[in-house]
């Protein structure tokens, strides 16, 4: 078995890395240390770039469609990953996660109509239900001492009549679902996925469920897959998944939906109808990576564990004030750095300006986000260093 050496700091400025190419327009400053979009500075498998090496032989790279060892390779690995038991007429290719819902809300949802989403949480939701013509319904996050939940009776509040109009239009048609929960990294169990899916289910409500970081979990966690807690279940839920996240092939516009309910699947389809024709290198690399990736997962995994634990012992040994929530999957870290006394805009100004570091603010994702900011942690461990201590004396300078 190859062993991969994530230490090793491999130069991406220069190859258009949205990342690291971006920091004068996206940051204002060159010399920020880029730890916010959620892509790996790891090199990707060896087996998929082999694959992909191969398929440049030859040399026409047509309109494509999905091969049957790919739809084999998405099938068996629900089975191994998930103990999931499913057909492989019932993946559906998207270029994204977020093309996915955007596609799922044009398909099932109307201008007006709500969309409850669990703030603080991944951004993009945000934008899929306004861009839509939908509404947003906040259900946010209920933290105790940086655990996070879920307000399961303010969930389902949403779906009671209301005094200022008493007769309730059934209004709520979608819930978008993050599991595991970017950015607090949450792994939530099958009871709390549950409560909030019955509820869903009692009220004719779509199930969105993003379960992108799926396989990216820190010892002790398992992923529950939303579909499979019931068949009542099943039937209401569409299933987000993508290898761009666990392989870092997000650059090769790859992903799928899993859909069992056959008229949904019909609609979902059709909404797509002309928009993507399927990702010739994605799907090589996906198939590629689910069927000869996992060595280089097992390792990866085990980095970022190390790479979480130096964060927040650094942190809590050297930054007291500052509060880090435990990571159980996912490798983003959720920081909480209220107590320096900074407003949303001054703790900006401080990250990029005085730390010289490049993240994700805690408000761009929704209510329960200010004063936080959200760490990058799939990057060398020399960085991760480097950012620690430019945290840290940016922290003593205040």
């Amino acid at each position: 078995m190859s062993r991969y050496n994530f230490d090793e700091v491999i130069e991406r400025h220069g190859t258009n890395s949205a990342k690291w190419d971006n920091n004068m327009v996206m940051f204002g400053r060159e010399d920020v240390l880029d730890m916010w979009v959620a892509d790996m500075d790891f090199p990707v498998p060896e087996p998929v770039v082999r694959a992909m090496r191969e398929r440049l032989e030859h040399p026409i790279f047509g309109y494509t469609f999905p091969s049957a060892g790919l739809l084999e390779a998405i099938v068996d690995r629900a089975k191994r990953e998930f103990d999931w038991d499913i057909k492989k007429e019932w993946i559906v290719f998207n270029g994204g996660v977020v093309d996915g819902l955007y596609s799922t809300l044009q398909a099932f949802t109307h201008p007006g109509d709500e969309v409850i989403v669990q703030p603080p949480v991944y951004y993009p939701f945000m934008g899929a239900v306004k861009n839509t013509g939908t509404q947003i319904l906040y259900n946010p996050l209920k933290s105790t001492n940086g655990h996070y939940t879920m307000d399961v009776e303010n969930f389902a509040s949403h779906f009671v009549p209301r005094a200022s109009f008493p007769i309730r239009v059934p209004k709520v048609k979608a819930f978008i679902l993050c599991s595991p929960h970017n950015p607090v990294g949450r792994v939530w169990h099958p009871g709390e996925i549950k409560a909030v899916a019955d509820i869903c289910v009692a009220n004719d409500c779509l199930i969105l469920s993003d379960e992108i970081h799926a396989e990216l979990l820190l010892k002790g966690h398992k992923h529950t897959v939303t579909a499979m807690l019931s068949e009542e279940i099943a039937e209401r839920t569409i299933t987000y998944m993508a290898g761009s996240k666990t392989f870092n092939l997000a650059g090769l516009g790859t992903s799928f939906a899993i859909v069992q309910n056959d008229k949904l699947r019909k609609d979902y389809v059709a909404s797509r109808a002309g928009r993507n024709s399927g990702n010739l290198m994605g799907m090589i690399a996906l198939e590629a990576a689910y069927k000869h990736g996992d060595p280089w997962l097992y390792q990866v995994r085990e980095y970022l564990q190390g790479n979480f634990d130096l964060f927040r012992s650094y942190i809590e040994e050297k930054m007291p004030k500052l509060k880090v929530s435990n990571l159980e999957g996912t490798y983003l870290a959720w920081v909480d750095m209220r107590e320096l006394g900074l407003s949303p805009l001054d703790l900006q100004r401080f990250i990029r300006e005085e730390a010289r570091l490049a993240l994700d603010d805690g408000y761009a994702f929704g209510p329960g986000g200010d004063g936080f900011q959200r760490f990058n942690l799939a990057t060398p461990r020399p960085l991760v260093r480097e950012a620690l201590e430019r945290l840290e004396r940016a922290v003593k300078g205040l």
